[in-house]
């Protein structure tokens, strides 16, 4: 059972309280109003843990407990919490929050403060948004806040399309790369990267109507269009936008009549000195079932493509979501986590962010053994979890692929016959066994613990570009997998 203090609501302007009420009394009003909105498993877990601090001329000061707790708020409260704010402290009401960002060293933790406007001009919903309005003010941008060029994290296999995407930002329309469009395996960033686009371009030209849309969305809005007769409308809602970005235009694959009905609208954007941004799973040479008028115009700009994240750049991901969380965790989770997740920035991004999730809900330690349960979980992680391997049984596997002996591979020798099989051998002992990176280099003539992290790089990068190599090591995996 929800246990609340019963203070009076204010339920207007004029109960609410002044600029000096008590801080504690004000936000229990707050709770008493949030509690039936969310349910109780909701409201012990993300609003009890917060503390009010102060409340100085309308402005609510709560302190929650990490950016994790900030962000989920933010991002699945935020208008339980507006509804809350203005009845309680009436239209002029705002909300800051006070973060408490632990770095996880054993220093004291500090807190960062959030300013987040909450003011409403009513506390009542704006009405629906019409799918098929023609009015250019309505267009609804549909863009994400949070994908931005500045929190995309540049490495090899993205910096030639992000580079692109900043110039068709900077002037849309105006540029050669019109249609852009951007084509990568899934999770691999093409939806961050246009969205990135979008919200640069508000951000530079805010009179600029921008809109995005997935093809899925495109497809179902068009045929409810056609079912209530509403085809021109739909039509023209399009036509208004400066810039359009739809993603995964491979989805148009069989949808005739879609596909002429965004032919017609591209042919009216690209004419008219538009901004036209796409983003596919694959070449426009590759994509089937699209008519041919189509994909001619789809070649008509600029198509780059976005490859799987080479290790360096899955360390800084890896980083960079935790930062943003507020989280710090020793270097060897980090470098655990980029090296089980080579494919899938999405898959890493979950993966990070389900981490700081047992961090900062279920208070566990930010242990290795905790980020291999989390991964063998969420995407099976290249070890078995019945199987457990040693240093010793991968030494030896590797050996015998090179027709060498277990001692060749722990020899000093820089020698490149040698060296390659090494590097491997301490990256698959990295992947299959619970080893730190010291114990690993010392099985191996005793070298230094960087030797691990250099070689665990080495076999990444050659993976990315010698597709035999790769090939090479997925056998080898399969073959410690199926170690007795």
């Amino acid at each position: 059972m929800i246990d609340l203090k019963k203070p009076s609501v204010a339920t207007s302007t004029a109960d609410a309280p002044s600029a000096e009420q008590d801080h504690v009394a004000a936000w229990q009003q707050c709770l008493s109003l949030i509690a039936p909105a969310v349910g109780e498993q909701a409201f012990q877990t993300w609003f009890e843990p917060i503390v009010p601090l102060r409340l100085v001329n309308n402005v609510l000061v709560i302190q929650v407990p990490n950016h994790f707790f900030y962000e989920w708020l933010e991002e699945h409260y935020v208008h339980v919490l507006k509804r809350a704010i203005v009845q309680v402290l009436g239209l002029q009401g705002k909300l800051e929050y006070s973060i408490i960002v632990d770095q996880n060293n054993g220093k004291q933790p500090y807190t960062l403060n959030i300013s987040q406007n909450i003011q409403l001009q009513s506390a009542t919903p704006p009405k629906p948004f019409s799918p098929f309005t023609a009015n250019k003010e309505l267009v609804e941008p549909n863009l994400n806040p949070r994908y931005t060029f500045a929190n995309f994290i540049e490495g090899e296999c993205n910096r030639l399309a992000r580079a692109a995407a900043l110039s068709v930002a900077a002037k849309p329309g105006l540029t050669s790369f019109n249609p852009f469009l951007v084509y990568s395996n899934v999770g691999l960033g093409k939806t961050h990267l246009i969205q990135a686009i979008g919200n640069e371009i508000r951000r530079i030209h805010p009179c600029h109507q921008v809109m995005y849309i997935t093809s899925e969305d495109f497809i179902a809005q068009f045929i409810d269009a056609v079912k209530f007769g509403q085809v021109r409308q739909f039509v023209a809602r399009f036509q208004k936008a400066d810039t359009l970005i739809i993603d995964d235009v491979q989805f148009f694959a069989g949808k005739d009549k879609s596909q002429e009905q965004f032919f017609h609208i591209f042919n009216h954007l690209h004419q008219n000195g538009k901004q036209i941004v796409m983003s596919s799973d694959c070449a426009p040479k590759d994509m089937k079932g699209l008519m041919e008028r189509l994909l001619s115009r789809f070649k008509w700009g600029v198509t780059v493509d976005m490859q799987a994240p080479d290790y360096p750049t899955r360390l800084a991901i890896v980083r960079t979501k935790l930062s943003m969380q507020g989280i710090q965790v020793s270097q060897e989770i980090v470098e655990y986590l980029a090296q089980s997740v080579t494919d899938n920035i999405r898959m890493l991004e979950s993966i990070a962010t389900t981490l700081a999730l047992h961090y900062a809900i279920g208070g566990q330690e930010l242990t290795l053994s905790l980020a291999k349960t989390i991964v063998a979980k969420l995407c099976h992680a290249e070890e078995p979890a019945s199987k457990q391997f040693t240093v010793e049984q991968i030494q030896q596997v590797v050996a015998e692929h090179y027709y060498l002996k277990v001692s060749d591979l722990c020899s000093s020798s820089r020698k490149t016959d040698l060296v390659t099989p090494r590097q491997i051998a301490m990256y698959l002992c990295k992947i299959f066994t619970e080893a730190s990176n010291k114990v690993i280099a010392a099985q191996f003539g005793g070298k230094d613990h960087s030797a691990v992290s250099h070689a665990c790089k080495a076999v990444e990068r050659k993976m990315q570009s010698d597709e035999s190599y790769k090939k090479l090591i997925d056998a080898l995996k399969a073959k410690i997998k199926n170690l007795p």
